[in-house]
């Protein structure tokens, strides 16, 4: 099967949506389809996360793909969608992110070309960006399919939006030998992966291993991530006097050595859509913690069986604080958790079978179009 993927870059510092659609495509291109992704990006850069080389990668350079595009340069680029979708013609399209779908959607209204949207975030995410839900709304009819990342996230949607919206989980990469066992040093890793953002609460969290770290001064805190929120971030590592503590060293592209070298893994979130780094960390045996509050990671956490969930409410920063003392003073707990929690995410979220759902959706929707 033709399937081309369309996301707004690939060649910047990106989240996890990006290293889904890397994965997906590879998966696909794996399998013998035919598959290519067009972006934003201006050509010549390499992406950041591992793409197969069966990947044909396409760059249209109109904007700049890292920030919101202005009016012409959303015209532009639905222009330039169109022309180079009709030129490939694959027998789907599909586009990663509200970003790119409602723009592709508009560009193929008129063809005989099915196009899928790949939404990634909840409906918690629209409630402060009005503009961009209409333009989700006014789209939705272009669309043979949106995929959402749970049940949960499908049925708080509008029915005229949710009749369309089908479940696809992000595949999570299973380690397995030497990919999973434990990096040996002196010191203990309570590890947090996430953008540097309101969403991700990691103010909380320093305030919770503050609370923490003076009984356990063989532990360390690292924050995997980068954004906004990292100035104020480094300030309250120094008014919390935790300097040397905690590490903020940015992204990487090698997560899977943070994975291996951490000792337990914290998600203090508001809200998830899926809660990929948290699957992933469990994947590597971690035991986890987070909020019960916070969608997505209260559908990967079954509380006390495959991590723990904790009250949010007014009380966040204690509350996590009481189950972070709970995991870094009994080893057993830990090991008890990170070998339920690694069970459970391979039964449900392997490549293998997200790779079998996809091709399954893309088989539908190219078979109804010639219908």
């Amino acid at each position: 099967m033709k399937v081309l993927f369309a996301i707004k870059r690939l060649a910047s510092a990106v989240g996890g949506a990006e290293r889904v659609l890397c994965t997906v495509c590879s998966l696909l291109a794996e399998r013998g389809h035919d598959v290519a992704v067009v972006t934003f990006d201006y050509p010549g850069g390499e992406t950041f996360y591992s793409l197969d080389y069966r990947v044909k990668r396409i760059d249209l350079g109109i904007g700049d793909s890292s920030s919101h595009a202005r009016i012409g340069e959303t015209l532009r680029r639905i222009r330039a969608l169109r022309h180079l979708v009709l030129k490939e013609q694959p027998q789907v399209a599909v586009g990663f992110m509200h970003s790119i779908f409602v723009p592709l959607a508009l560009a193929l209204a008129d063809t005989s070309i099915p196009v899928l949207g790949s939404e990634h975030i909840v409906l918690e995410h629209y409630r402060t960006r009005p503009l961009q839900f209409a333009l989700l709304l006014a789209v939705s009819h272009y669309l043979a399919r949106i995929t959402v990342l749970s049940e949960a996230i499908r049925t708080r949607y509008p029915s005229i939006i949710k009749k369309r919206m089908v479940v696809m989980p992000n595949p999570v990469e299973i380690p397995v030998g030497q990919a999973v066992s434990r990096i040996v040093k002196k010191r203990r890793v309570l590890l947090n992966v996430g953008r540097l953002e309101e969403q991700k609460d990691q103010l909380t969290l320093l305030q919770a291993f503050a609370l923490v770290s003076g009984s356990h001064p063989d532990w360390d805190l690292r924050i995997i991530g980068d954004g906004s929120l990292r100035i104020i971030l480094e300030k309250s590592v120094c008014e919390l006097d935790l300097e040397g503590r905690v590490f903020l060293p940015g992204v990487t592209k090698d997560i899977g050595s943070e994975y291996r070298a951490a000792d337990a893994f914290v998600i203090s979130s508001h809200y998830e859509a899926f809660g990929l780094v948290t699957a992933e960390a469990m994947s590597h045996g971690l035991p986890v913690v987070g909020f019960a509050d916070c969608s997505g990671t209260n559908e990967l956490i079954k509380h006390e069986q495959t991590g723990l969930l904790v009250p949010g409410g007014g009380y966040r920063s204690s509350s996590l604080a009481a189950a972070l003392e709970r995991l870094m003073s009994n080893s057993g707990l830990r090991q008890q958790l990170g070998d339920a929690g690694r069970a459970s995410i391979a039964d449900l979220y392997s490549a293998v079978h997200i790779g079998d759902l996809w091709e399954k959706l893309l088989t539908e929707a190219a078979l109804t179009s010639r219908t």
